[in-house]
């Protein structure tokens, strides 16, 4: 007769301790919001050049995409003999189906908050999120206000328009359950670095600028100037305890202590307006960077100074960029003023340039000259910057932009 089969339980040997933790996951689709102002000025003036030609705002960003705002000063659609204008916000870079949602709103002028505002955010949408397809589809409004309407009401003043964009584009993610977190603090070397230079706990020099004493300390000053490398490691000033500045004002070599120690600026005193570019504490700093070869204080400086860059201002800044060596802020400032040469050409900065910076003439005429080659290559579309010298320009601080 067979044996009978027998059964073993297996299971009764597994370790409770070899089961895997559970885990946890959720999807979020949410939006990333962004917006953007766009000023049209001289709004009569752009009157009369077609149905379907648009006055373009610059492109910004907004969920790795950028935008651009149209407005159609005598409209979009024929049928509509220029009885409205329109308005659109359009996909300026590459991208397929990309979802977004979009606010657009003429702002009230008179202070009242009346402002015009067609919106898709806040408010329940029967199919979505708007979908644009590619490079150059358009979400927006053939009849966005009646011209005649718009001509007489509050949302024009001083023959200018405010639009105001609001773009969300969707996006999906994938959150998930992690066990344990540990929260690191933000880096702080450079608090600790400013309470030496604050407390002036074993400083070892002494900066005299114009009668007023600064403590520092060597190795720090060493560590972040290849000058002062030099003279403190290298040269005759290593055994120094007293060193007087010269051509430096006494807040500026605070300011510059103040970077060197810890690596950033003090915002507000850098936002003090002055008449003249070069009498700024940024401009003094830019001089100091380039003293003392401070290459990211250098930059620093060049980025603050780049938001200043308008027709009254760019001759001067781009003498203050190429005394220093700020060749980034050289370079913005050549392309900008050989983009509006003729408000340029009229500006006081302009006569400074002529007088005393020939050179400097000399570079712009060339960016000048690559601009018409990068305008001839592209089928004749962009306007000559050379053809700007007979059609006068804006002398007001304003960049001009040139239209296609």
């Amino acid at each position: 007769m067979s044996e009978l089969p027998t059964i073993t339980h297996v299971s009764d040997r597994i370790a409770v301790g070899e089961l895997a933790p559970p885990t946890s996951s959720r999807s979020v689709t949410d939006t990333v919001n962004g917006s953007h102002r766009f000023v049209i000025s001289g709004y009569s003036l752009a009157k009369g050049m077609g149905v379907g030609k648009h006055i373009a705002s610059d492109t910004f960003t907004v969920g790795g995409h950028q935008w651009a705002i149209y407005f159609y000063p005598d409209g979009k659609n024929p049928e509509d003999n220029s009885a409205y204008v329109s308005v659109f916000i359009a996909l300026a870079s590459e991208g397929t189906d990309v979802r977004a949602l979009f606010e657009l709103t003429l702002i009230d002028q008179s202070g009242k908050g009346k402002h015009k505002v067609h919106s898709h955010f806040d408010r329940s949408l029967e199919s979505g999120p708007y979908t644009l397809k590619y490079r150059g589809s358009m979400w927006g409004y053939k009849r966005f206000f009646r011209r005649a309407l718009l001509e007489t009401s509050d949302y024009l003043k001083d023959d200018c328009l405010k639009i105001n964009c609001t773009v969300g584009v969707v996006r999906s993610t994938i959150e998930f359950s992690s066990l344990h977190t540990i929260q690191v603090p933000d880096p702080d070397m450079g608090a600790h670095f400013g309470m030496l230079l604050e407390n002036m706990e074993a400083s070892d020099v002494i900066f005299n600028v114009a009668g007023e004493m600064f403590h520092a300390h060597k190795l720090v000053l060493a560590a972040r100037s290849p000058v002062f490398h030099t003279e403190f490691l290298c040269g005759h000033e290593g055994d120094a305890q007293e060193i007087v500045v010269n051509d430096m004002e006494p807040e500026v070599f605070k300011a510059m202590l103040h970077f060197i120690y810890k690596d950033d600026l003090v915002e507000e005193e850098l936002e003090a307006t002055r008449t003249c570019i070069s009498d700024t504490l940024t401009a003094k700093l830019l001089s100091a960077a380039d003293r003392y070869d401070l290459t990211r204080l250098r930059r620093l400086c060049e980025s603050h100074l780049c938001k200043d860059i308008s027709i009254n201002s760019v001759a001067q800044i781009l003498a203050l960029a190429d005394r220093y060596h700020a060749a980034e802020l050289k370079s913005v400032c050549l392309s900008f003023a050989a983009e509006n040469l003729s408000a340029v050409m009229q500006s006081d900065g302009f006569e400074y340039l002529k007088e005393n910076c020939p050179a400097l003439q000399s570079e712009l005429l060339k960016t000048v000259a690559g601009c018409e080659d990068d305008s001839s290559s592209g089928g004749g579309k962009s306007k000559s910057v050379w053809a700007q010298l007979s059609d006068g320009g804006d002398t007001n601080g304003r960049r001009i932009r040139q239209r296609t």
